[in-house]
C-alpha cells in the first residue's frame, strides 16, 4: 500500500513540474518566428528544471536558473513552415507545452499612436480590403491595452491570428498594408506584432532607466513613482462615468434647455465662431450649453431649411425650437450640415441650441464665421456673432489621468514582454501627442529608438518610421509650426543608424487628425524596407535637401536624389517656399525648376538668409521625384521655434 501511495505521489509530483514549465503569450499556435536569426525561446519554470525545446528536427536543452527562468535560442532557419514548437520536462516528456501551425518568415513590430492603431475596417476601402484579405502566411499578434507601474513578463489576451477576412478588420490598417506588400514581393511568411495605444506620447514607450538618464524625463517619472495599480482601476472606473456624461445628458437637460420657452437672459454672450482657447474663460472641461435665437425672413415660411453649423470643435447635439435634430456628431464628421423640416419653423423667433463637450483643450466653433448659416436655397441668414452660453448645468466629468500616457507605463506593460522575440525591424507611427514639445522630440526620440536597440540586443534592429503628414487649417501666409517642428525632429533622427522615414506631407487631410488613406503610408513603410532592409534597388522616398547657393536676391536650391528627377505633381510651378532675412520674418517665395533644381526669390526679401519648404501645420505641396514621392520638408535656419522651452 505504501509503495502505491508512493508511487501515486511521484507521478502527481512530476505532472505538476511539467505542468508548472510556462511560456509567455507571445508564443502561440500560429505564430511566425524570425528566420535567419538565432531563436529566442523562453519561460518559466520550478528551480532547476530541465526544459527541452524541439522545433523543425532540432533539439535545445537548458535548465530553469534559481529564479524559475529560462531561456534557449534555436538554431537559424529558412523561411518556411508549418511547423511544431514543443517544450517539456524530460522527466515526464508526455506532458508537453505545442504549439502548431508555426511559421518561419519576418516579424515586424508595428507600435505608435492612434494612426499606427486605426483599423483596417476604419482605413479606406475596408469593404473591399477586408473582403480580399486571405493571406494564411500573414500573421497578427494583437498586444491588448494594458498598463503598468513596473515590467510585466507576460501579455494575458494575446494571441496569433491568421490574415482572412474576419480577422483582418480590427488589425492595423498600415501594419496590414506594410505586411502585404512585403509578403508579395519578398515571397516569405510575414508576422506582426502589434503594440498600440492612441494618443500616447513617446515617453510612454520608453523604459524607466532610460527616461532617468534625461534631463527632461527624470523629474516626471521620479515623481509618478507614488503611482500605485489600484489608481488604475479608479480611473477605468471614471473613464466609464467620463464617457456617460458625455453622450448621455443629466438632469434633463436636453428637456429643459433646448425649450423655446426657457429663460436665458442672465447667461453670458460671445461672439461665434470662436474656440474655448478665445472664451478668456480659464482652463474647462464639461458640458457647455449654447442657445441662438434667429428671426426667419418670411419668405423661409413653409420650407425645409438647411442648417450649416459651419466648422464645430470635439462633440455636439443640436436642437431647433426643442426638437432634437442630431446628438453627439463628432468634429471629424464631413459635414455638419442638417435639413430643419418646415414644421418646426415659427413666424416670430427661433432658437436654435447646441449642447457641446469641451474636451482636452477643445471646444466651440472654429472658423470662418460665414459657413454657420440657415438657408432655404436661396436666401441665407447668418447664425454667427452672438450666441448665449452656461457652463457647469451638468455633473463636472471626472479627472481622468490616462495613465496610459504616463512615462515607462507603455513599455512596462505593452512592450517589455515581448522582449527579446526575434523580430526583423520596427514600423512606428507616432509624434501627434508630442507636437506641443517637438524640440524635446529630437532627444526623446532617438533615446527611445536607442533603449529598445539596446532591450532586444540584435545590433541596430532596423526601424522604420512614419513623419507626420499634413494637418488642420491650411494658412496662406507662412506661420510657425508645431507640427512642422514635430516633422522636423522626427527627421534628425535619421542620423541614427539603420533607420528610414517615410515621408506623408502629401498624405493628410485638413479636419481630421487620422487620415484613412493608409494604403500608402504602408506602401512607403514597404517600399523603405524593401531597400534598406531587403537590399533591393529600387526607389522608395522623396528628394532631401542637400545644399544651397546663393546668387543676388535668388536662392539655388540642390536636393539628394532618390529618384531620376525634380518635377512637380501639376506641372505648375513649386510651391510652399518662404525666404526671409535677416529680421527672420519670412515671406512666400516664387520658385521655379530649373536644370533639377529649385530656383526661388521673392520681391519682399532682397538679402535672403534663411529658406523653409514646406514650414507649416497643412502645406499644399507639389514638388516630387518622377517616381511621385514628395520632397521632404526642410528649414536652414536653426532659428528658436515656439516649442523651445
Amino acid at each position: 500500500m505504501k509503495i502505491r501511495f508512493l508511487i501515486a505521489l511521484l507521478l502527481l509530483t512530476r505532472l505538476s513540474v511539467s505542468a508548472q514549465i510556462t511560456m509567455p503569450e507571445v508564443f502561440g499556435d500560429h505564430m511566425v518566428l524570425q528566420r535567419d536569426l538565432d531563436i529566442p525561446v523562453w519561460g518559466n519554470a520550478p528551480t532547476r528544471t530541465a526544459v527541452i525545446v524541439e522545433f523543425n528536427d532540432m533539439q535545445v536543452k537548458t535548465l530553469a536558473d534559481e529564479t524559475g527562468k529560462w531561456n534557449v535560442y534555436l538554431p537559424k532557419c529558412n523561411a518556411g513552415g508549418p511547423y511544431k514548437l514543443i517544450v517539456y520536462n524530460p522527466a515526464d516528456p508526455t506532458h508537453r507545452i505545442e504549439f502548431t501551425d508555426v511559421l518561419v518568415g519576418d516579424v515586424w513590430l508595428a507600435s505608435g499612436q492612434s494612426n499606427m492603431e486605426l483599423q483596417v475596417q476604419q482605413a479606406n476601402n475596408a469593404k473591399i480590403e477586408i473582403s480580399r484579405a486571405d493571406y494564411p502566411n500573414i500573421r497578427f499578434f494583437n498586444v491588448p491595452h494594458r498598463k503598468s507601474v513596473k515590467p510585466e513578463t507576460d501579455i494575458p489576451g494575446g494571441i496569433w491570428k491568421l490574415c482572412d477576412s474576419a480577422n483582418i478588420k480590427t488589425a492595423s490598417a498600415v501594419a496590414y498594408y506594410f505586411a502585404r506588400k512585403i509578403h508579395k514581393d519578398m515571397n516569405v511568411p510575414v508576422g506582426i506584432v502589434q503594440t498600440t495605444w492612441g494618443g500616447t506620447p513617446v515617453e510612454a514607450w520608453t523604459s524607466r532607466d532610460m527616461l532617468l538618464s534625461s534631463d527632461i524625463t527624470k523629474k516626471t517619472v521620479l515623481i509618478n513613482d507614488s503611482v500605485t495599480p489600484k489608481e488604475f482601476v479608479k480611473d477605468s472606473l471614471d473613464l466609464i462615468r467620463f464617457w456617460d456624461i458625455v453622450y448621455k445628458p443629466k438632469n434633463k437637460m436636453d428637456k429643459i434647455i433646448p425649450n423655446p420657452s426657457f429663460d436665458d437672459s442672465k447667461w453670458e454672450e460671445l461672439n461665434m465662431p470662436r474656440t474655448i482657447k478665445h472664451w478668456r474663460i480659464p482652463f474647462y472641461e464639461g458640458i457647455v450649453w449654447l442657445r441662438k435665437t434667429v428671426e426667419l425672413p418670411g419668405e423661409f415660411a413653409g420650407k425645409d431649411l438647411i442648417l450649416s453649423l459651419g466648422h464645430p470643435e470635439m462633440n455636439y447635439s443640436l436642437y431647433f425650437n426643442g426638437t432634437e435634430i442630431c446628438r453627439t456628431v463628432w468634429n471629424a464628421n464631413p459635414t455638419h450640415v442638417y435639413t430643419i423640416p418646415a414644421k418646426l419653423l415659427k413666424k416670430a423667433k427661433n432658437i436654435i441650441t447646441v449642447r457641446m463637450s469641451v474636451l482636452w483643450g477643445g471646444g466651440g466653433f472654429n472658423p470662418p464665421a460665414e459657413e454657420m448659416y440657415l438657408t432655404d436655397g436661396n436666401g441665407k441668414i447668418r447664425i454667427d456673432g452672438s450666441w448665449k452660453y452656461k457652463k457647469d448645468l451638468e455633473p463636472a466629468i471626472p479627472k481622468i489621468h490616462n495613465y496610459q500616457y504616463y512615462p515607462s507605463y507603455m513599455y512596462n506593460a505593452m512592450l517589455h514582454p515581448i522582449i527579446p522575440y526575434g523580430l526583423k525591424g520596427i514600423l512606428w507611427y507616432q509624434g501627434e501627442a508630442n507636437d506641443t514639445l517637438a524640440y524635446n522630440y529630437r532627444t526623446l526620440f532617438p533615446m527611445m529608438i536607442n533603449d529598445w536597440r539596446i532591450r532586444w540586443k540584435q545590433a541596430y534592429l532596423p526601424f522604420l518610421y512614419v513623419q507626420l503628414p499634413n494637418y488642420k487649417k491650411r494658412q496662406i501666409e507662412p506661420m510657425e509650426s508645431e507640427w512642422a517642428e514635430l516633422r522636423e525632429a522626427q527627421g534628425m533622427a535619421l542620423a541614427l543608424p539603420n533607420t528610414a522615414m517615410a515621408c506623408t506631407i502629401d498624405l493628410g487631410v485638413a479636419d481630421n487628425i487620422h487620415p484613412t488613406n493608409k494604403q500608402d503610408v504602408g506602401n512607403r513603410l514597404a517600399l523603405l524596407a524593401e531597400k534598406d532592409v531587403y537590399s533591393q534597388t529600387i526607389v522608395a522616398s522623396g528628394p532631401f535637401f542637400a545644399k544651397y547657393r546663393i546668387e543676388g536676391n535668388s536662392v539655388i536650391l540642390s536636393f539628394k536624389l532618390s529618384g531620376s528627377s525634380l518635377k512637380t505633381k501639376d506641372n505648375l510651378a513649386p510651391r510652399e517656399f518662404t525666404l526671409a532675412g535677416v529680421d527672420k520674418k519670412f515671406y512666400r517665395a516664387n520658385a521655379q525648376l530649373i536644370n533639377n533644381e529649385v530656383v526661388i526669390s521673392s520681391k519682399a526679401v532682397a538679402h535672403p538668409v534663411a529658406i523653409r519648404y514646406a514650414w507649416s501645420d497643412n502645406p499644399d505641396v507639389n514638388l516630387i521625384n518622377v517616381e511621385g514621392f514628395p520632397a521632404v520638408p526642410f528649414r536652414t535656419d536653426q532659428w528658436d521655434g515656439i516649442t523651445k522651452k
